[in-house]
């Protein structure tokens, strides 16, 4: 029997979830499937329990990120919002990002930190805003649109951790 992740932590399959069930039922499952929990089991057994604890931190992995989450309940209606040959953006995106860029090129070359900082505040601003909106087209079951908006978010996040480098390479 193939679970999806959602089914395996028991929780509806669904964009918006309680972070506190998922921790809760992490433990939980993580717990039961332990490989130590084995260590006197049969190889079959053993075997059995590491790929069931690989299945768990994964599923765990995937659904404690909002864009990872986004992008497997998308794959769950064969979607695949990270495919490379769906890179197009709306013009106004494309201009956000060139405007982001430019403002990291800018703030690294002056070593600028707290025009780094305010860079990765607007960021994660609008990257709140993109999984808000997100939400919403979810529960109105557009994923076309999520597709569009999981891409937007990674790239968001790319732009985040390059900000990060940054500052720690002024630091």
């Amino acid at each position: 029997m193939t679970q999806n992740h959602f089914s395996l932590f028991g929780l509806p399959t669904a964009f918006d979830l309680d972070p506190a069930a998922l921790s809760a039922t992490y433990l939980k499952l993580a717990a039961a499937c332990h490989p130590d929990k084995f260590a006197g089991a049969s190889a079959f057994e053993q075997r059995q329990s590491l790929m069931m604890a690989s299945t768990v931190n994964e599923a765990y992995r995937t659904l404690q990120q909002p864009l990872d989450r986004a992008s497997y309940l998308l794959s769950l209606q064969g979607i695949d919002a990270d495919d490379p040959l769906h890179t197009q953006f709306e013009p106004e995106f494309l201009m956000q990002q060139m405007s982001w860029r430019e403002s990291l090129e800018e703030a690294q070359q002056a070593q600028d930190v707290p025009a780094l900082l305010a860079l990765a505040d607007d960021v994660q601003a609008d990257l709140s805003k993109l999984l808000t909106t997100l939400s919403t087209t979810f529960q109105q079951e557009d994923y076309a649109t999520a597709a569009t908006l999981v891409r937007q978010g990674r790239f968001m996040d790319k732009i985040t951790q390059q900000v990060h480098q940054a500052l720690d390479a002024v630091a």
